[in-house]
């Protein structure tokens, strides 16, 4: 059985990916482009990948791919309805990133909250050390206690941070299909009007794409704090730049872009070094436990599909 890792840059370099090697003839690429894709998946059985798209016109060619792996929950980037009709497996890896993601989550929230940019950019550019002030308090800050958080999806990650934010001695909100019981359910508009911090933790499908989009952003309070770890699309991102170019939108935290990385000509490298924003490079997701966690799921996916059951199927 041929198996090959058609992006293993993506899921850092302190990994050893040889645990696949178990199952066959092992072949691991940095990266693959799609002009790679044809010759690489040609003779593959088990493909796994991260962000790789795979539509009909390439999984078509793959004549002998038996199994996709999924390095993530989300499987947007496949074709499952090709997969279906045509035998091939697909199995994503669910819940291996809560700890990681929701550390982030709050991280972005504490920083942006209470201002940490500012705070630290003021002591290494020495005004702290001119003012001959002992201490420093502006930009006025705010304690999180108190303050009312909105989950936007409350999966596993959603509602890990519910609890920290609970913990955080803050009032939650939760946006969610279904009501669940012991959580202050509430639609959309009303997370956007009565929240200070609104985190997103929703998968990308038609009916999320662009979910936040201006009309919601314009309910928002003005010192609201939004951060999206989820996808990018979910959110109209000019949308958001403008917001906090107007000062409509107290902060910004995102990990997540509809474009990755985001490009020269992205609207958000118009506030990229404004203060009160906060991006990182799609990390949340990465931490070295959450890296090794998720190896193992993929390995016992594998396992379990070569013993003839299923398990985290999404095809």
């Amino acid at each position: 059985m041929k198996v090959a890792v058609l992006d293993a840059a993506t899921l850092g370099q302190d990994l050893d990916l040889n645990l696949f090697a178990r199952y066959g003839d092992l072949t691991i690429y940095p990266s693959t482009t799609s002009q790679e894709l044809e010759a690489r998946l040609s003779d593959c059985d088990v493909a796994i990948l991260n962000k790789i798209k795979l539509g009909s016109a390439q999984l078509s060619r793959a004549k002998k791919l038996k199994l996709i792996c999924l390095a993530a929950t989300g499987f947007d980037n496949v074709d499952l309805g090709y997969c279906r009709a045509h035998g091939i497996a697909v199995c994503n890896v669910v819940g291996y990133s809560t700890q990681s993601v929701s550390q982030l989550t709050v991280a972005f929230a504490l920083s942006l909250i209470t201002h940490l940019n500012e705070y630290t950019e003021m002591t290494r550019n020495g005004n702290y050390t001119r003012q001959g002030v002992a201490n420093c308090l502006t930009p006025v800050y705010h304690e999180i206690a108190g303050k009312t958080w909105g989950i936007v999806g409350f999966g596993n990650i959603g509602q890990q941070v519910g609890a920290v934010a609970r913990a955080l001695g803050c009032r939650v909100l939760v946006n969610k299909r279904t009501p669940i019981d012991g959580w202050d359910c509430v639609d959309l508009d009303t997370i956007c009007r009565e929240s200070d911090i609104i985190s997103i933790h929703t998968p990308l499908n038609d009916t999320t794409r662009n979910l936040i989009d201006d009309y919601h952003i314009r309910m928002m309070k003005s010192s609201a704090i939004l951060i999206n770890v989820a996808r990018g699309a979910v959110t109209d991102e000019g949308a958001l730049t403008e917001a906090i170019e107007q000062g409509r939108l107290g902060g910004l935290g995102v990990d997540v872009y509809s474009v990755e990385p985001f490009p020269s000509d992205h609207p958000y490298q118009r506030i990229i070094n404004f203060p009160n924003v906060a991006f990182t490079p799609h990390m949340a997701w990465g931490g070295y436990e959450t890296r090794v966690r998720l190896m193992n799921e993929i390995s016992q996916n594998i396992d379990a599909f070569l013993r003839g059951e299923r398990r985290n199927r999404v095809d």
